[in-house]
């Protein structure tokens, strides 16, 4: 076992190895507005002191990352420092595009992703060669990542891979360690705090639910541990009296309910019936008060958007997310099994992405990543993964609305599909009981993957989706209706999604 181990490891630095090609020559490539604000967090954390970091207002992108990301940034700008000094100058490197900073901050994500190597690899040690080569391919070749990461702009791939570590302690049985990782993880970035309860409800039962005095004895260790990282993260804003203002900076709940782009979830339904509702009250002469809030334009004010149906407030979303998450939560307490872990925790990001508050299009990662590890375990989970995959990606496309990426993410999404396709089928040819070859009369080898009409269909549909949104709307509308192409987008991603959401919760309940 030894010795096939060490040709999978070069493999595996040999697909990142590739894969780092490909974001090197991604460099030049369009960058978002998170690329000023991660900048800018450079700049801030390296300029004032610590006290004042989270009161920031020199620019709009204030910083709303929990501390240990702070601290990241300050770590970062020392490096930056050396490379370009305006690039950490708060007030002259406002909108500082220089090929140093640019190659900078690129840098640093593409090296930041050593760390999901590491969990990726840590994870994937127990699977044999053949799966573990498709997990490989699955995570570190996943096009959303490289669209978010190294396009777009932002460091999801070193975040993952703390909750790919953490998932591995945990499968490992090793549950101290697990839900240390992932209490580090949330200092990180608060938003992963989606699958919490699914952690919570897991570790008390499998951890702590071990007789009264061992019981009591882990009970409190997972605590001390869980307010160690918590004071070494949150420690000096609460000795600085900050808490408060850290806090309403990490959960600006006045953003409204949607993002500027719309993410492919529940809320788009809603959204897309009180403004039906509200157009056809009006054609029959009921006078409704269309808000100026505006869905289709993608920019949502602190004003009451729905003009028919209720409003929806923050409460309102983290009850709905409680309750789809509660009949998983049931089944970890009955069933608290590590090898499931990684469902479960896919799971919770799933009715986080769906019925959340504010959610980013780009969350659909912390879904989609921990089901690759899943897509290996069964035949049906690997036709759910490819289709989920694919609609996650492709409702990434708005980000890119540039010409010159239009054939990036088209090619990114296409070679990983097929590869992806590809490593299922060859996973799947083989019987259970022997790894014997099945045949055809004729002889030759007959694969057994495939994802069925209704999949297929889907999937064709996306085609179609595309075509409309990217060629005939230019051609037959023009400047008309500009948020047409984006509404359409969301709207049938979010049908895939919700089947995602449905078809996990069905193989958690069986």
């Amino acid at each position: 076992m030894g010795d096939r181990k060490i040709p999978d490891r070069r493999l595996l630095l040999w697909f990142f190895a590739v894969v780092t090609a490909v974001k090197l020559l991604l460099i030049p490539s369009y960058r978002s507005t998170d690329f000023e604000v991660h900048r800018h967090w450079l700049a801030l954390t390296h300029s004032l002191p610590l006290s004042q970091w989270y009161f920031d207002e020199t620019s709009p992108w204030t910083l709303d990352y929990p501390p240990f990301f702070a601290y990241f940034e300050r770590f970062l700008s020392v490096f930056a420092r050396l490379v370009d000094p305006k690039i950490v100058d708060l007030h002259e490197g406002i909108d500082y595009s220089a090929d140093s900073v640019v190659f900078f901050q690129r840098i640093t994500v593409i090296v930041s992703d050593l760390y999901l190597l590491f969990g990726v690899y840590r994870l994937t040690r127990s699977l044999d060669s053949m799966k573990r080569k498709l997990v490989w391919a699955m995570v570190i070749w996943s096009p959303a990542l490289l669209i978010v990461d190294h396009i777009h702009f932002q460091y999801n791939g070193f975040l993952l891979g703390w909750l790919l570590l953490s998932i591995s302690y945990l499968q490992e049985g090793r549950d101290l360690m697990g839900g240390f990782l992932f209490a580090v993880l949330l200092c990180f970035k608060h938003l992963f705090a989606v699958a919490a309860p699914a952690y919570f409800v897991y570790l008390l039962r499998h951890y702590c639910w071990s007789g009264l005095v061992s019981g009591f004895r882990r009970l409190s260790t997972m605590g001390a541990v869980v307010v160690a990282t918590s004071a070494a993260a949150y420690g000096p804003f609460l000795y600085y009296g900050q808490i408060q203002q850290v806090i309403s900076r990490m959960f600006p709940f006045g953003r409204g309910l949607c993002h500027a782009y719309w993410a492919p979830n529940f809320w788009v339904f809603y959204i897309l019936l009180d403004k039906g509702l509200a157009f056809s009250l009006r054609k029959l002469g009921f006078s409704v008060q269309i808000p100026s809030a505006s869905f289709t334009g993608g920019l949502v004010g602190d004003s009451s958007p729905f003009a028919v149906l209720p409003q929806i407030t923050p409460l309102t979303t983290f009850a709905m997310v409680l309750l789809a998450l509660s009949p998983c939560l049931v089944k970890i307490w009955q069933k608290p099994q590590p090898e499931l872990v990684a469902r479960w925790i896919a799971y919770a990001y799933t009715c986080g992405f769906l019925f959340g508050w504010h959610v980013h299009e780009k969350a659909s990662l912390h879904f989609v990543i921990p089901l690759a590890i899943v897509a290996v375990q069964s035949l049906e989970d690997a036709k759910h993964y490819l289709l989920v995959s694919i609609v996650s990606c492709y409702s990434l496309f708005p980000l890119l609305y540039g010409a010159q990426e239009y054939p990036i993410k088209v090619l990114l999404l296409l070679l990983n599909s097929i590869v992806v396709w590809l490593g299922f089928t060859a996973q799947h040819s083989f019987t259970k009981e022997g790894d014997k070859p099945l045949k055809h009369s004729s002889g030759e080898i007959r694969s057994k993957f495939g994802i069925g009409c209704v999949r297929k269909s889907y999937l064709f549909g996306l085609v179609i989706v595309e075509i409309m949104s990217q060629f005939l709307h230019p051609y037959f509308l023009g400047d008309k209706l500009p948020f047409l192409p984006l509404m359409l987008i969301s709207t049938y991603c979010a049908f895939g999604i919700m089947y995602s959401w449905i078809w996990q919760l069905c193989r958690i309940l069986t």
